[in-house]
């Protein structure tokens, strides 16, 4: 089992390495009475700073926020998923569902666009950005029931979208994505950190870009739907919506050349790159020979299983070899099962390894939630194998049913981390002895 102590102790530096206490004290510094804000100055004594967020990590970046700029914060209010809040002592915080958005999903944004309405003219507010704010920040367009939403939410995330296709939707059946939550506070300074959990790091993608510009229109929205086949599925009114924008008659989000953007910066913390730096170093000190395959997940996992055990079983260089791959996979649900992307990664990759006894594998993402599960993600290696052939259970159907929970349940492959508090997609970890 040494290969999993090993594999889990790589998984571990890399979240360690962004984690929001850590990062934050590089952007926020007090100089006297004046904030550093990244390259920016704020004046403390002229302004009253006020705290806002949401995502996976939210809860965290509030409390390392608190811990630097306590006795000067007025008031904060953030957003993140069940069972992630921490103790905080000046900035709210409420608990919302995520993938699919809640009804507390809906008035986390409420309550977060009537928080605002209490800053003036020359305020400054600090916007704590992470993974999953597009869901935990979700408001409902009038026209359409929440019920509606959480099903087009659901047919996106079963329909093999990327993130930056998903939320680009995502922009346009909202009223504070894609730069317009900078409407309900055009006063004021705007100043968003953020934790990226999207390829590229693109701005208006990661949260669906609240506070930032986005070039994307109604009419890539809906060819979106298309795409995937989904324009019959979605609830009329989701539609309707759509089309209404595409005629002009909603207002788009917000475009790279409106003034609103002049009061509003942007500074991106951390990233998978990030963690897959630390990952590295940690595999160097455990004696691997280490290769780094920055944003290199993407497209069906299957498809990405299929690269990593090339790699591994075609490996012939020094061993022991550790490969390290960062990004963020997608899976075209088909089956009624449980599991989510990396459990779905690494049960295609142990089918193809088969009865390989070199090659460990442990697929997971950084904020320890895989899909709708507990786990993180999960160990593709020989003691899996050996029980799935004691127990007769076949990798074949887990993977047609999309099932992948299951099968690792059973054959004591979860990798089972709890709530990380950060989200910078996901990590492969991959050893050859």
């Amino acid at each position: 089992m040494q290969n999993r102590i090993h594999a889990e102790a790589i998984y571990r530096a890399a979240v360690d390495a962004v984690q929001p206490a850590a990062l934050l004290p590089q952007y926020l510094q007090l100089k006297g009475n004046v904030l550093q804000a990244g390259n920016n100055t704020v004046p403390l004594a002229a302004t009253n700073l006020y705290v806002i967020g949401a995502g996976k990590a939210a809860a965290a970046m509030a409390q390392a926020t608190e811990q630097l700029l306590a006795e000067h914060i007025k008031a904060g209010l953030v957003t993140t998923k069940y069972k992630h809040a921490v103790p905080l002592k000046i900035i709210k915080c409420i608990e919302a569902a995520h993938p699919v958005p809640d009804e507390n999903s809906s008035k986390a944004i409420e309550q977060t666009i009537t928080f605002l309405q209490q800053t003036k003219p020359g305020d400054t507010i600090l916007c704590l950005l992470s993974g999953g704010a597009s869901a935990l920040w979700a408001d409902v367009p009038e026209g359409i029931c929440l019920d509606e939403l959480q099903q087009t939410f659901q047919l996106l995330l079963n329909s093999g979208a990327a993130i930056d296709e998903m939320n680009c939707v995502r922009r346009h059946l909202s009223k504070i994505k894609g730069g317009q939550l900078l409407r309900h506070a055009a006063h004021a300074h705007w100043h968003t950190f953020i934790i990226s959990d999207v390829p590229g790091n693109k701005l208006e993608t990661i949260a669906s870009g609240p506070t930032t510009a986005d070039a994307s229109s109604f009419n890539d929205a809906w060819n979106i739907i298309n795409q995937y086949n989904l324009e019959k599925t979605i609830p009329a009114s989701v539609a309707q919506h759509l089309q209404k924008g595409i005629e002009g008659r909603i207002t788009e989000t917000i475009k790279p050349a409106d003034a609103l953007l002049e009061q509003s910066h942007h500074y991106i913390i951390s990233s998978n790159e990030t963690a897959l730096n630390a990952a590295a170093k940690k595999a160097t000190e455990l004696g691997y020979t280490v290769f780094t395959f920055p944003a290199s997940l993407q497209g069906e996992a299957a498809d990405n299983a299929a690269t990593i055990v090339h790699h591994a079983t075609t490996y012939n260089g020094l061993k022991p070899a550790c490969f390290i791959y960062g990004g963020e996979t997608t899976v075209t649900v088909k089956g009624n099962g449980i599991g989510g992307r990396n459990q779905q990664l690494a049960l295609c990759a142990l089918q193809q390894l088969g009865a390989n006894k070199q090659v460990t594998v442990l697929a997971a993402g950084t904020d320890g939630t895989d899909g709708p599960t507990d786990a993180a993600g999960a160990f593709a290696d020989e003691a899996v194998l050996q029980q799935a052939l004691q127990q007769q259970i076949q990798a074949t159907v887990a993977i047609e049913q999309n099932d992948a929970y299951t099968f690792f349940k059973q054959t004591g492959g979860l990798f089972i981390t709890g709530a990380t508090q950060t989200n910078v997609m996901d990590l492969v970890i991959v050893l050859i002895h």
